[in-house]
């Protein structure tokens, strides 16, 4: 995806208000409106080092209120702040359990993910989407009789369910949707995501509906939790591209992040070690679990 798509995909997600504050980056709030017909200047000001400031502080103290920013304007600012910090390091640290973390040395392959504009975006749209989790009933025949199961997209075993219910047409967004909780889980929450969001039973299942042959089955349900989860995630991935009825840009950008799952993933980490949960402030994204 070029950077004048980018931009107006950007465009597309952000309110009158967020366009004004980019505006006022550049000097011109009134300028607000015409941001959505110049990718280019609307993808400037989202680089713009000021945006992160603007965002993450405390709005108009004076009279209790908040910036007036979206959600996704907010993860966008935080994505590229990323870029900003993964640019002078040189290894960022890597969850080996809960609390506790190693050194990898992996940061220039983390900002070569980010250098692309799409899958910023990418990232930006993944974290906005779960402001609001998705869930509800659907019906499936199971031994001739119809039953009543329910979904969440916030667990990915029951999401996973979906497949046997849905038309053909529709399986394209269910894995989409299984590779997008898969990596906001594993991104945003890996501590529940390796310690409670994956027994036995249901690696078995997962595995059961990611089509793997019994022997590749059977050699994955040993490996570590999060890199069982990387290898379902970009399978997941990898299968909303290949059923996708047309080659878009956007479908395209989704291959890419599967060929890369565990650098989205590690970023993801970094965003959200950095900047999701602030100390006193109520958090951005729904906490995982019952």
């Amino acid at each position: 995806m070029d950077r004048l798509l980018a931009g107006r995909e950007y465009a597309g997600h952000l309110t009158d208000a967020d366009l004004g504050l980019l505006a006022s980056l550049g000097g011109d709030p009134a300028a607000g409106p015409s941001l959505r017909g110049d990718p280019e200047a609307l993808l400037r000001l989202l680089e713009h080092p000021g945006l992160f400031r603007m965002v993450s502080g405390p709005g108009d103290a004076a009279h209790g209120e908040a910036v007036p920013a979206s959600p996704f304007l907010v993860f966008a600012a935080f994505v590229q702040r990323a870029v900003a910090e993964l640019a002078s390091m040189d290894h960022v640290p890597e969850r080996t359990g809960p609390r506790q973390r190693v050194p990898l040395f992996d940061a220039p392959a983390l900002r070569d993910f980010l250098a692309a504009p799409g899958r910023r975006l990418f990232l930006a749209e993944l974290l906005a989407s779960f402001t609001r989790v998705a869930s509800g009933r659907y019906r499936t025949r199971l031994g001739g009789r119809t039953r009543t199961r329910r979904f969440s997209e916030l667990d990915p075993v029951r999401l996973a369910g979906l497949l046997d219910a849905v038309p053909q047409a529709e399986r394209p967004g269910v894995y989409r949707r299984l590779g997008d909780v898969t990596l906001f889980l594993t991104g945003v929450f890996p501590d529940y995501a390796t310690a409670h969001a994956l027994g036995p039973v249901d690696a078995a299942r997962l595995l059961r509906a990611a089509e793997l042959p019994a022997s590749q089955r059977e050699r994955l349900a040993g490996t570590p939790a999060i890199e069982l989860w990387e290898h379902l995630g970009a399978r997941w991935y990898r299968a909303a591209r290949d059923l996708a009825p047309a080659a878009t840009a956007r479908i395209t950008v989704v291959g890419e992040v599967a060929d890369r799952f565990q650098q989205a993933r590690r970023v993801l980490n970094h965003v959200t070690d950095r900047y999701l949960f602030p100390p006193g402030a109520s958090p951005w994204l729904p906490l995982p679990g019952p």
